[in-house]
């Protein structure tokens, strides 16, 4: 046997995706290339680690121990690479991070220069909606969560990062006659929602009960961007939050209905549990989000300040 820890880790990626172009492109290589590490690998056993049916990979029941194996030789080696790296004085291991959908928007930019500077630091971030975020949050299974929502039921502290609109958006279709949309052309409108559980739905359930507006038809997506795709499309109209529909607005994909009461407007956190017992890689974070949020802001999101120009 003389495979490759390159080769292993082809296998693996190839084992969790089931595909050679999905395990390609979470490696960041060409199709042919995982293709022929595969194929290298295969040959230093006798008995088939996979099957292709048609166009589809089936890994054996064979394959599937080799998979278990190379993970845990990969962990093991990481292992070796972080402790390195700590004898070395640097930041190694993982930084896990549960953030909304609609943050993603948001979170790299904080923390992109951060991960750049420390090559030691692993990151897993988890995009769901606020009550996998708040769970995940709440037993320990995540250094940090990006919310623009404190709940209230946990003792956390927080790094205020920008603020957070929420506009009433429809498609580039929709004529618009007043300045203000009424509440009687509120209610002809139909209304796509966010999922249950998404801090979205809830603010756009809010808005529209404060205002005792009764929705003449509901949908619900479970993402926001196939949210944005249906308002685009024509499909209905919802409230969305600005940082997401930048590019659709400029390009008049989208635009801004004007409602009185609108934006809402909330903030960006990052949070964690007060009770916590951080890490050395987490407090150092805590430390570059501190010191350069402001620059990070200006750099990024300076175009919300003068978000008039979309609107």
């Amino acid at each position: 046997m003389n495979y490759t820890l390159h080769q292993l880790e082809v296998f693996l990626n190839v084992f969790e995706y089931q595909s050679v172009t999905k395990a390609s492109e979470a490696m960041y290589l060409t199709q042919p290339a995982v293709s022929i590490q595969l194929k290298k690998f295969q040959e230093q056993f006798k008995i088939p680690l996979f099957e292709v049916v048609g166009r589809q990979i089936y890994i054996t029941e064979f394959g599937k121990e080799v998979a278990h194996a190379a993970q845990k030789i990969i962990e093991e080696v990481k292992a070796i690479n972080y402790k390195a790296l700590s004898f070395q004085g640097e930041l190694a291991g993982t930084l896990r991070i549960a953030i909304v959908s609609t943050a993603k928007y948001v979170m790299p930019y904080f923390i992109s220069d951060f991960m750049d500077k420390n090559q030691g630091v692993d990151l897993i971030m988890d995009v769901t909606n606020k009550a996998s975020v708040i769970k995940a949050l709440e037993n320990n299974e995540v250094d940090f969560a990006m919310v623009s929502t404190i709940p209230k039921k946990l003792k956390i502290n927080r790094i205020e990062l920008m603020k957070n609109e929420l506009y009433m958006v429809g498609g580039k279709d929709y004529n618009h006659k007043g300045k203000w949309l009424s509440k009687g052309e509120f209610q002809k409108l139909p209304l796509i929602y966010r999922e249950q559980g998404s801090a979205t739905r809830l603010a756009m359930e809010k808005f529209i009960e404060s205002r005792k507006i009764s929705t003449y038809k509901k949908m619900e997506l479970t993402s926001n961007e196939a949210l944005k795709q249906a308002v685009i499309s024509g499909l209905g109209y919802s409230i969305m939050p600005l940082i997401g529909i930048k590019n659709a607005l400029a390009i008049g994909d989208l635009q801004i209905i004007p409602v009185k009461g609108l934006p809402i407007v909330s903030n960006w956190n990052l949070i964690w549990l007060s009770s916590k017992n951080m890490t050395t890689i987490a407090k150092a974070l805590i430390t570059h989000v501190n010191e350069n949020k402001q620059a990070i802001i200006r750099k990024h999101f300076s175009w919300l300040e003068t978000s008039n120009s979309l609107l």
